[in-house]
């Protein structure tokens, strides 16, 4: 059966639904534009739903392609001025180095992976919305997971961002146009208390390295996840960490937050206080964890994969959110204290969110601690009911 082109709420775009074609259980869309050339009308199939296809993107593109019949390619002088991207990908991941947090490794990896082949030889005035789109959901049928692509779509954004900044290009950032995709990266494992206790005992040694049955201490790796458990930092934050960000009198550590270039307070506990005065280095512009070289560390010791193998936390778990990672001992830091009933306002600044929303997934674990303080209330009420009414009988026998 044919499928009647109906007008959408942009104009000139047009959907026809499928009598055939099924997308999540329900009809196919496919989208239709409308221009006109020279007089003449035209109608142009852009693609389906199931393609990763909309009506805003097909009026993106209707709207490109009117811009294109109305003026031409792009004034030869703007032409000049549009670097290649692999140029200002160059100069990007140069600053990335001095600037970002792993020195731009990740952003580096993921440039080469994933944008290199599919933008490098494009220049910046010659990249949409449309081709930003198409990668997007390539890399999402390539399984990539949503937060990585994201990533992706975020290293292009700043790279645009950049290039205007320093001169290089003054047109559009075609990211404006492209939804980010929707994340659902919310932990919901952490340690319980003898969880979290096995686990530090087991880090102290470093079963790579052991040649005997004689253990080998590792302390380094124990003192940097004891820190994330008992202030709920980072590992970034924590590799970040100098002696004059320390302070013993006040029992405050000083923390620079890699992700948003703001810094926060956080709080030592007796155990972490023992332990910094330890490493506390001469020097107090040097880090207080440093890597075998001596330089400042860039990623967490294979060695925590290796305690939590062993001590077998993810058997059988296949949901990588659910997985104990390194990421866990700050998840649990939080859990804990909304357990313990700390209002979530609190929560928040120690965690050094930006985000209420992003406080708020602890939110369930507080109920739990008011049923038992509750529970709890209603335990020493009865204690004193029984007491009183033993003291009464106690007085009646006295007066019979």
């Amino acid at each position: 059966m044919k499928a009647y082109r109906t007008a959408t709420k942009y104009k000139g775009v047009f959907e026809r639904i499928s009598s055939e074609r099924l997308f999540k259980n329900k009809p196919d869309v496919c989208f239709d534009i409308s221009y006109k050339v020279e007089g003449k009308r035209i109608f142009e199939k852009i693609g389906w739903i199931s393609e990763g296809y909309s009506a805003k993107l097909a009026s993106d593109i209707r709207s490109e392609r009117l811009r294109s019949i109305r003026h031409g390619d792009e004034l030869p002088k703007q032409k000049e001025k549009a670097p290649f991207f692999k140029e200002v990908a160059k100069k990007y991941l140069e600053w990335a180095e001095e600037n970002k947090s792993r020195r731009g490794i990740d952003d580096k990896r993921r440039y080469r992976k994933h944008l290199a082949t599919r933008l490098d030889e494009k220049k910046l005035n010659e990249i949409s919305s449309f081709d930003l789109e198409r990668i997007k959901n390539d890399l999402l049928k390539k399984e990539l997971s949503p937060a990585s692509v994201k990533h992706c779509l975020v290293i292009v954004r700043q790279m645009f961002n950049k290039a205007k900044i320093w001169g290089l290009y003054q047109g559009e950032n075609p990211t404006k146009g492209v939804k980010l995709p929707t994340l659902k990266n919310q932990r919901e494992r952490f340690l319980r208390y003898k969880e979290a206790q096995l686990l530090l005992d087991d880090l102290k040694i470093d079963q790579h390295r052991k040649k005997n049955p004689g253990d080998k201490k590792d302390p380094q790796l124990h003192d940097i996840s004891l820190l994330s458990l008992h202030c709920g930092l980072r590992a970034g934050e924590i590799f970040n960490i100098r002696g004059h960000d320390v302070n013993f009198e006040t029992e405050i550590i000083n923390i620079a937050n890699p992700k948003n270039n703001e810094s926060r307070k956080a709080y030592m506990t007796k155990s972490i206080k023992t332990m910094l005065q330890k490493r506390k280095p001469l020097n107090p512009n040097d880090y207080i964890f440093k890597s075998k070289n001596g330089e400042k560390i860039e990623t967490i010791s294979q060695s925590f994969s290796r305690s939590v193998n062993r001590l077998k936390f993810n058997e059988g778990v296949k949901d990588r959110l659910q997985m104990v990672t390194f990421h866990t001992l700050r998840h649990t830091f939080a859990s804990w204290l909304a357990m313990q009933g700390e209002s979530l306002v609190t929560i928040r600044e120690l965690m050094g969110h930006k985000s209420f929303e992003m406080t708020k997934r602890y939110a369930h674990l507080i109920p739990d601690h008011k049923k038992a303080a509750a529970l709890n209330l209603e335990r020493k009420f009865k204690a004193v009911r029984n007491d009183n009414a033993n003291k009464l009988l106690i007085e009646a026998s006295k007066t019979t």
